[in-house]
């Protein structure tokens, strides 16, 4: 596996990963989170724990799919990064360079799923 698609599946690996420790984090209650008051997406650290755990899983799962060059993981690791992004998003207030350094990463793992496979088979956008 090379190109885009190799890529993706390193970032999907590694993203999932650092979604794994950042759960681990937080149902652990560390006191390295912020508190914030008031905000919109306020569920309880632990909740948040479980959720980017469980995403974390799942997208470190697809990853290894995507290395195995499963069709349906492409699509998978697609959502599975688009929902990844989400999360960080509202997870901001906590953690907020780690969960821009994540969305980051989700980005880039959207746009080499996106373009992996017809720019490595040489059927991409040829100039005239």
């Amino acid at each position: 596996m090379a190109g885009w698609t190799g890529f993706a599946g390193v970032m999907m690996i590694f993203g999932g990963l650092m979604a794994i420790f950042q759960g681990i984090a937080a149902i652990a209650e560390d006191d390295v989170f912020v508190a914030t008051r008031n905000y919109v997406y306020n569920f309880n650290l632990t909740s948040w724990g479980w959720i980017h755990l469980v995403l974390g899983v799942l997208v470190v799962l697809a990853g290894a799919a995507v290395f195995r060059g499963e069709t349906w993981a492409r699509v998978v690791g697609i959502a599975l990064a688009g929902l990844a992004m989400l999360a960080n998003f509202m997870w901001l207030p906590y953690q907020p360079v780690w969960a821009i350094v994540l969305i980051a990463v989700d980005a880039f793992v959207i746009w080499a799923l996106c373009v992996g496979k017809g720019r490595e088979a040489g059927q991409g956008a040829r100039t005239v």
